[in-house]
């Protein structure tokens, strides 16, 4: 079965009629589902790393961050060769080949999990084969613009990215209740620690105990403990002790402090402390659990849908050579669409990628702390399904006005999170409105992502070959979404316990797309009204 069709023009009516909508539609469904496979595995280390302390992987804060950052780099570099493979290599091969390459971190991943003594490097390795699935996109957003007639561009584009988003959303519904399931391998004993609990083992144990047990550790892991205690504290604590030895310090700490540093050391650690403190106490919490499936159980649905892509899809017959797709980039539209399509997907990406951790990290210590897997899917859930719903409000009134309203929401959301302190919490109080503005953000991002999608092939009018090239590249370069967030939360949480510096910046940045993209595509009389 050949792979390139004869000829290709959606807008002929005729030609849409007599059999063109027949094979738009079935490419559509089929890259739609496999582009759903492509945002789960991408996402899936965002899920996992939050898992993995508590196995026993002795790695730090900025490590899981890292694990989280690491796929959105390596979307984002994919993405920019796959901008430029559509024209050379057409739908059908680019799409079976994505396909089965993410058998290589699903299997991966599986395999590094059941051996706790795997190193951070193979991990990071494998989080960037994780990038393979975030890659694809734009390869794949190119190719549906070119199948459809331009009447239809809006909703197919808003159905296959939004369908395709949910993917992040069931990487982090299912995991919960796939890792429960042994699909390969034997469990493995995941320990969490009770905050409130811990409090309630050192208030009736004597201080001397918890001398003892401290004393007995080793002087680097005495200091990685006290590290999760705010210098400033542990400061007070030396000075008022006239000491700085580990041991005399800890024990000198207000047993709240103690308990938080405890708390937040690797669990496996932390249950090793709080046994020989007092054995079989409530503190400790242990269940066997696999979390290989969270990685295992796409394989077999990768192999099925890249067979079926090779089966059914077909390539438009579009031929051009990469130096020929550079002209994008003397066309200043290419780089203002990169602004504003970094506000919405960026931010898209980025949240879904750091919304587990920063849960975590950010109310984790509190007492009855929240899991943040139980919340985690809402917002890519949310995102996705506003970007279906409004593919076709954008095909009605226009993209520029979601992605201008998108502009206000972000930005609205970014400065709420500051000024009510939600991003440096004093307690779980907070905890519901920190949810509520971050699941309003993740709407206004597939609001923006329907407008933005819909903009661009008007914009580019005059060439649809370029309209898809700036499809594939600005999906490229906000990809990078997950990285970019990932790594400055993470820093700000590290150095400061906060996250308000990084969401004045999103603040900032959401002002400035919105004002680029209000003024060339929005007012009245603007250059390119979409």
């Amino acid at each position: 079965m050949k792979t390139w069709l004869d000829k290709w023009n959606p807008d002929d009516e005729a030609y849409w009629n007599a059999g063109g909508s027949k094979i738009a539609w079935r490419t559509l469904t089929i890259t739609t589902i496999t582009l759903v496979l492509s945002f789960a595995s991408w996402f899936m280390m965002s899920v996992i790393a939050v898992k993995l302390p508590g196995l026993g992987f002795n790695f730090s804060k900025d490590q899981l961050f890292w694990l989280t950052a690491i796929p959105g780099l390596a979307a984002g570099f994919l993405r920019i060769i796959h901008t430029f493979l559509l024209p050379i290599f057409g739908t059908r091969h680019i799409v079976s080949f994505a396909t089965a390459i993410k058998l290589i971190p699903v299997i991966g991943i599986g395999f590094a999990i059941m051996n706790v003594n795997t190193p951070f490097w193979v991990f990071a390795v494998l989080a960037f084969t994780t990038g393979f699935g975030g890659g694809d996109f734009s390869s794949y957003m190119p190719s549906t613009s070119l199948f459809f007639p331009q009447r239809l561009k809006g909703t197919a584009l808003g159905i296959q990215a939004g369908i395709g988003n949910f993917g992040v959303s069931l990487a982090q519904f299912v995991t919960p209740m796939v890792i429960s399931i042994g699909i390969f391998g034997a469990s493995t004993v995941f320990t969490s620690i009770d905050p409130k609990e811990t409090i309630t083992v050192l208030q009736n144990s004597s201080i001397e105990k918890q001398k003892d047990v401290f004393a007995a550790l080793d002087a680097d892991v005495q200091t990685k403990i006290l590290s999760n205690v705010k210098k400033n504290v542990v400061d007070s604590v030396s000075t008022a002790v006239n000491s700085t030895d580990n041991v005399i310090v800890f024990t000198s700490l207000p047993v709240k402090v103690k308990a938080k540093a405890i708390a937040n050391a690797n669990p496996k650690l932390a249950e090793k402390i709080l046994n020989n403190i007092s054995a079989e106490n409530p503190a400790v919490k242990n269940k066997p659990i696999y979390l290989q499936s969270a990685a295992f159980w796409y394989a077999p649905f990768l192999i099925i849908m890249a067979i079926v892509s090779w089966l059914y899809l077909r390539s438009i017959p579009m031929k051009a050579s990469v130096k020929e797709q550079l002209d994008i980039f003397s066309n200043k539209h290419t780089w203002y669409c990169t602004v504003t399509y970094v506000m919405t997907f960026g931010t898209f990406a980025g949240l879904s990628a750091a919304f587990p951790l920063m849960i975590k990290f950010l109310y984790g210590d509190f007492p009855n702390a929240p899991d943040p897997l139980v919340y985690a899917f809402y917002g890519p859930l949310i995102g996705s399904a506003s970007r279906i719903a409004f593919g076709f409000v954008a095909d009605k009134v226009g993209g520029a006005i979601l992605t201008t309203i998108t502009g206000l929401g972000i930005l609205a959301g970014a400065i709420i999170l500051v000024t009510q302190g939600l991003v440096a919490p004093t307690s779980m109080d907070q905890f519901p409105l920190f949810v509520a503005v971050i699941l309003a953000m993740f709407f206004f991002t597939g609001v923006g992502n329907a407008g933005t999608f819909r903009q661009y092939p008007i914009i580019f009018k005059e060439n649809q070959r370029q309209a898809a090239g700036v499809i594939g590249w600005t999906a490229a370069i906000a990809a990078f979404g997950p990285f970019i967030f990932s790594k400055l939360i993470g820093n700000n949480i590290s150095s400061n316990g906060t996250v308000n510096q990084f969401f004045i910046g999103v603040a900032v940045f959401a002002l400035l797309a919105t004002a680029i993209n209000w003024w060339f595509y929005n007012r009245k009389n603007c250059e390119k009204p979409s």
